[in-house]
């Protein structure tokens, strides 16, 4: 009877062990690859997979999209410039059975013929331009490694320049190069601000000159201006003076103008005071000669 038990018990552990190797869950990301006596007899989508124990063997190929970082990689550039360069790749498998029996390991084969192509790709640019053209870099080596990864059952879908380390003697000479630049902006900038200042005033000259009265405003505006600030000092341009002189001139003119065309006789007495008001007659000219 113990016999029996004993016997019970282990057909039962063994009912257990074959139940194991022979049912699989393919989760919804994964695909399974079987093989029978090591020939490929198809794929086994996601779900329950049962199989025959130690004549099939099943493996299972993740579709997930993979992060690889790419290690910093020592380039010299197309300048004599040496920088170091990392990198990260993104890649997935969209075929199972190539990914399995193509390569041993995907993962390895990928990392490592993404760090020559860095090195091969950037080394064929100037600084400037891997500073610049990031975008472009990182097409060329994605579409370096589509080419290479196609066979192995592999869709590489970003590879991304993840830092640029720069000597320090470049940094600071590139910090210098930037300042200079600034300052060659900022000294463009100041003398197109001066040009166009330049040009207004030259404009606001010629007005003030075709309009006398538009330079005393402007003078009348400027003593405004002064007096905001409650000062007790007068100040007189010189100009100013000169104005009222011209406005006075001016009124005088028109004065005697309008006085003309009312009577034409006050010309004449006013032409008389103006003799008046000369000097006296030298004695040659006050008598006749002889």
């Amino acid at each position: 009877m113990e016999g029996l038990i004993a016997g019970i018990v282990i057909i039962g552990v063994l009912a257990l062990i074959v139940l194991a190797l022979a049912l699989h869950i393919v989760r919804q990301y994964e695909k399974g690859v079987v093989f029978r006596f090591g020939r490929i007899i198809g794929e086994r989508g996601p779900g329950l997979v049962v199989i025959v124990p130690f004549i099939n063997v099943l493996r299972k190929v993740s579709f997930r999209i993979v992060t690889m970082p790419i290690q910093s990689q020592g380039i010299i550039t197309r300048d004599n410039v040496s920088v170091d360069v990392s990198a990260v790749a993104y890649f997935r498998i969209i075929d199972a059975t190539k990914s399995v029996v193509a390569i041993e390991s995907v993962e390895a084969a990928i990392n490592q013929i993404a760090q020559t192509t860095l090195r091969k790709v950037v080394g064929q640019h100037t600084l400037d331009e891997i500073l610049a053209e990031t975008d472009r870099i990182n097409v060329d080596i994605k579409e370096i490694l589509e080419a290479e990864t196609f066979d192995w059952g592999v869709l590489v879908t970003i590879v991304e320049l993840k830092d640029i380390q720069l000597p320090e003697t470049m940094k600071r000479a590139m910090a210098r190069q930037a300042e200079a630049e600034r300052e060659k902006r900022a000294k463009i900038i100041a003398a197109e601000g001066e040009y166009l200042a330049a040009s207004a005033l030259g404009d606001a000259a010629d007005i003030m000159m075709a309009h006398p009265l538009a330079l005393q405003l402007r003078n009348l505006q400027t003593l405004i201006e002064i007096g905001v600030d409650k000062n007790t000092t007068v100040v007189f341009p010189g100009p100013l003076m000169s104005t009222i002189q011209e406005m006075g001139a001016f009124l005088s003119r028109e004065t005697g103008a309008a006085a003309k065309l009312v009577d034409p006789s006050v010309s004449d007495r006013a032409s008389k005071p103006a003799e008046g008001n000369g000097a006296r007659p030298s004695s040659a000219e006050a008598s006749p000669s002889a």
